[in-house]
């Protein structure tokens, strides 16, 4: 092993020095966006030209799906390469003791960066990151990036006026004055009033910040291979964003004011400020594509563009995820294994090698990005054997390629679910850590997406063997930890 990845790293440094380098990565990830919330994916409300530029540009899928249907799980299988039954991390939780950050995830865990890492490439992550508090194990100067910077807690995210953000191991504060990330309008506020909302914004909007350091990142090393990691926060709740957006909006669509009563800050004009945000991040996209354009390096750097997850369940924190159609039409939202809660858009370019304008209907995962994007650098050798990934570089450059056996995905969170595609059959388990306040008996549920892509009609009845076949493979899948329990699945069947 230690000779092939010497090898890989002296082939890799020819390239290099032969002005072949291999390709940059740009990865781009949305925060609780929908399938439908993008215009190449069929919403209606608003455009979303740049990433729409992906779409023509590259190639789109049409079932994609993130890690996990939350945040920190999604992350974790995105750079681990292990589906949720094998991963470390499977559900959202702060750290023990610290005051900031969630459960970190061990040394060597998060495979993709720690192998492009190896393989000399320059490593910056910028946005949302959740996989371990500054200093633990899980911190991303310790899982392979050189250089991060925003929000390393999932909690502090849900204020886009932080005080601070961080840049590798120090805290950066900013010109935002301390506010909570949840609160509600005084009952005697005027609803409808500009000054009520007032007090929920700041000087320096965290995602702008955030673009301006991701811009800077490439610059700098626009004369070596890079991986661009860029978690965004948005669309993730609180609703906020700065005016001169928010006019784009305004006016334009029916609108309730949000007072705070279902979590997260209020907002006079909620519906604007979600199209608002998606809106601006389409241009920070934009930014990055531009600059790519502009150093000439569009034809060298692999853009990709998803989501960690589906959708807000509607009306939490001021969403109207119906209103927008941000689920296009799919069951379930974020925390939720029907395909609303987990099916992602995924877009990839790679001027001269992925088609322009083609679409695949291959099942895919985030698990499959690491050794999708090894193969793709000419790195196949160093794809760890101990993942769950199953490369789709033969798809994206336009090969035939066997179909994907099943896709896996598991939860002890909302109740505890599994989730398992093959073909176009998918079965659903759901109360498998039953809570005590909703001790509903588990049950099993089956779906054929090619008929029912809705998931409209339970089939479990009518096909008892498919069930059998599919159990079989959600048992073997499933490996118990002590850290996410689920007692059905660690022992009583």
């Amino acid at each position: 092993m230690k000779t092939s990845l010497a090898l890989s790293v002296l082939l890799l440094a020819a390239a290099v020095d032969a002005a072949e380098r291999p390709p940059n990565i740009v990865f781009i990830l949305a925060d609780d966006l929908g399938y439908g919330d993008l215009s190449c994916y069929g919403q209606q409300r608003f455009r979303t030209p740049n990433i729409d530029r992906l779409a023509a540009h590259g190639m789109k899928f049409t079932a994609h799906y993130a890690g996990s249907n939350v945040c920190a799980p999604s992350r974790c299988v995105l750079m681990s390469g292990k589906h949720p039954g094998h991963a470390y991390i499977r559900d959202n939780r702060q750290a023990s003791g610290a005051p900031e950050g969630q459960e970190p995830v061990p040394p060597g865990e998060l495979r993709l960066p720690l192998t492009l890492k190896r393989l000399g490439y320059r490593l910056g992550a910028f946005g949302k990151w959740g996989l371990g508090p500054v200093g633990s194990t899980g911190d991303p100067n310790r899982q392979g990036f050189d250089v991060f910077f925003g929000y390393n807690c999932q909690s502090v995210a849900h204020n886009y006026y932080p005080t601070h953000l961080w840049s590798n191991d120090t805290r950066v504060p900013l010109d935002n004055p301390p506010f909570p990330a949840r609160d509600r309008l005084p009952a005697d506020a005027d609803r409808n009033a500009p000054e009520s909302y007032a007090r929920y914004t700041g000087k320096e909007y965290a995602p702008d910040l955030i673009g301006e350091a991701a811009l800077r990142f490439i610059r700098e090393n626009k004369d070596r291979p890079f991986f661009l990691y860029y978690p965004t926060t948005v669309p993730h709740l609180a609703l906020q964003v700065p005016e001169d957006s928010l006019r784009e909006f305004e006016g334009k669509f029916p609108e309730t004011p949000y007072d705070g009563s279902r979590g997260y800050l209020p907002h006079r004009t909620p519906r604007a400020a979600y199209a608002a945000m998606i809106s601006r991040m389409d241009r920070e996209v934009g930014r990055v594509l531009d600059l790519l354009a502009e150093l000439g390096l569009e034809g060298q750097t692999i853009v990709i563009f998803s989501s960690d997850n589906g959708p807000l369940y509607d009306g939490l924190g001021g969403t109207d995820s119906d209103f927008f159609n941000s689920t296009g039409g799919f069951r379930g939202y974020k925390g939720s294994f029907y395909e609303g809660g987990f099916r992602v858009p995924c877009l990839v370019r790679w001027p001269g090698r992925i088609r322009p304008g083609s679409v695949s209907e291959r099942v895919t995962g985030f698990e499959d990005w690491l050794p999708t994007l090894l193969a793709l650098i000419g790195a196949t050798d160093q794809t760890p054997r101990d993942i769950d990934g199953i490369s789709f570089a033969p798809t994206l450059l336009g090969k035939r390629q066997k179909a994907r056996p099943f896709l896996y995905r598991e939860s002890p969170g909302y109740g505890g679910q599994q989730a398992v595609r093959a073909g176009d059959w998918k079965l659903i388990r759901r109360n498998l850590n039953p809570r005590p306040r909703d001790p509903a008996p588990p049950t099993t549920e089956l779906y054929n997406l090619a008929s029912d892509p809705f998931e409209t009609t339970d089939r479990a009845t009518d096909h008892p063997r498919i069930v059998t076949r599919l159990m079989a493979i959600a048992r073997a899948q499933h490996v118990p930890s002590k850290l996410w329990p689920m007692p059905v699945l660690d022992g009583t069947e």
